[in-house]
């Protein structure tokens, strides 16, 4: 019998894939747990004890819905940031903010820049509402600033995306790189620059929430550790947060989300503790690297890339390191899929992925 309700000719041409596959996935597939769960760049610190007990409050009042507007959350990154309410609006992570800012702004049809191997979910979105890629190789494994401005230049985009620091290889421009792709930009192409991981970066472009050319995306998922609430932000001119109010799913971000977030952003000690001990993780695993006969590519950000020469020995690392329940990623774009990414654990995290990594390179296989 014939589908008599036919999908969207839009709908029926887009690949039937998602950016990712899930470490659940990947568990359900192989009939056991993941021992170290690395790939997916969450926080093992997990949430600052007070957005914990905040969260747990709160959960007495689930049968209410959360406020839609996430006032107060709002007013605390307002005064954290030294912006006001009407720059920011709260998403349920920056891929459900990335999905808002692809709809507003990219017509059908029309052309988005990007580098060929760099976060997923940006593209997923734009095929999702007709547009097209424009992918740009990366440049010693960093971005390629100026390739990026000279393919919107030459392709006529309205939308360049940017993560810095950048996922998958950790890399970081300072603010007078970024400050001087801002003023390369065509006129009609906007800036969106996911700065996820910016908690553990060098200090960011300093702010002008009114600046027209960029709009900045920010998470509680990496640094915060509450990846598993989905809650985010975008900082942007008050005339995009109105247009964006005029599309948002108004009831998207949980109670429970908002009230973990607010106890979270207020507990800087704990914060600053993380950072501190994924600082140290990184000198560990560059350490590691060394020690093992690899090179590790410098990071800005909670994982480090380990280069292991070849697409084909780092899907065999990775297949080992599955065999030894560690889960990891290897990018899945040329030249970037010689890497394998780990997360910086907790310092017994980091010693027994250490030893797993040791043990896989040491067999006969790699």
């Amino acid at each position: 019998m014939s589908d008599a309700r036919p999908f969207t000719t839009l709908l029926s041409a887009l690949p039937a894939s998602v950016p990712f596959v899930a470490p659940e996935a990947l568990e359900r597939r192989r009939g056991e747990l993941f021992e170290l769960r690395l790939g997916a760049n969450e926080s093992t610190f997990g949430p600052s004890p007070r957005a914990l007990a905040a969260m747990r409050n709160e959960l007495e009042r689930a049968s209410l819905y959360g406020d839609p507007e996430s006032f107060e959350l709002r007013t605390a990154l307002s005064v954290h940031l030294g912006l006001t309410r009407e720059h920011l609006v709260i998403g349920s992570g920056i891929d459900d903010l990335l999905g808002l800012a692809v709809r507003a702004f990219l017509e059908p049809g029309s052309c988005a820049v990007t580098s060929l191997g760099a976060y997923p979910t940006f593209n997923y979105h734009v095929a999702g509402y007709g547009g097209r890629i424009e992918s740009v190789p990366y440049r010693d494994d960093r971005n390629d600033l100026d390739a990026l401005v000279d393919a919107a230049r030459r392709h006529a985009a309205r939308l360049l995306y940017l993560a810095n620091p950048d996922n998958p290889t950790g890399s970081y421009h300072d603010a007078a790189a970024i400050a001087a792709l801002l003023d390369a930009l065509p006129e009609q192409t906007l800036l969106l620059l996911d700065e996820a991981y910016i908690e553990f970066a060098p200090p960011a472009l300093p702010f002008d929430a009114e600046d027209p050319r960029v709009i900045r995306l920010r998470t509680f998922s990496k640094a915060y550790g509450m990846a598993g609430m989905r809650i985010g932000y975008a900082i942007a001119p008050r005339q995009t947060i109105a247009a964006f109010d005029k599309v948002r799913l108004h009831f998207g971000v949980n109670r429970v989300a908002q009230a973990g977030a607010l106890s979270a952003l207020a507990d800087r000690a704990f914060l600053e503790g993380v950072l501190a001990e994924v600082a140290w993780g990184r000198e560990e695993y560059t350490r590691l690297a060394t020690a093992l006969g690899l090179a590790a590519l410098a990071s800005a950000t909670n994982f480090m890339a380990f280069d292991l020469g070849s697409p084909e020995r780092a899907r065999a690392v990775a297949e080992g390191l599955t065999a030894r329940r560690v889960f990891v990623r290897v990018p899945g774009a040329t030249p970037l899929n010689r890497l394998v990414r780990a997360t910086v654990g907790t310092p017994s995290e980091r010693r027994r992925f250490g030893h797993a990594l040791e043990g896989v390179l040491k067999s006969s296989r790699v």
